[in-house]
């Protein structure tokens, strides 16, 4: 079941978004990271079902933040989708070879962000 999930962004604005809508209108509870680093810290610990990452970040990117993440034996099959504004066909086919189960355009309806999140989470469960 899908209740808890690790929301990786660098853009505090966009986190709060990201969070009321999960929260409010999900109803998952919803753990912000500020940068890869910060996830990498934290994301054993919360144990998610799901994982939103942010692809461009200072420091430690999405794509390599996710390469780390599957290095850790209890995520490596907690399902990820990024959250980018970058999705030409050939950064989202990019994104798909790297693991991720799916891409949220940015920028995103925070009245449907959740059921994004559910639908992704469905097909790569399933």
């Amino acid at each position: 079941m899908l209740e808890r999930i690790l929301c990786v962004e660098d853009d505090p604005d966009i986190q709060d978004v990201a969070k009321l809508a999960l929260e409010t209108l999900g109803g998952f509870k919803v753990t912000l990271c500020s940068s890869g680093a910060d996830a990498l810290e934290k994301a054993a610990a919360v144990a998610p079902d799901m994982i939103l990452l942010d692809v461009m970040m200072p420091g430690m990117d999405g794509p390599d933040t996710l390469t780390a993440l599957r290095q850790k034996p209890a995520l490596a099959a907690v399902p990820v989708a990024f959250m980018t504004a970058r999705v030409q066909p050939e950064e989202v086919a990019r994104y798909h070879a790297l693991g991720a189960c799916g891409v949220i355009a940015k920028p995103f309806d925070p009245m449907t962000l959740a059921n994004q999140v559910k639908a992704l989470w469905q097909e790569a469960t399933s």
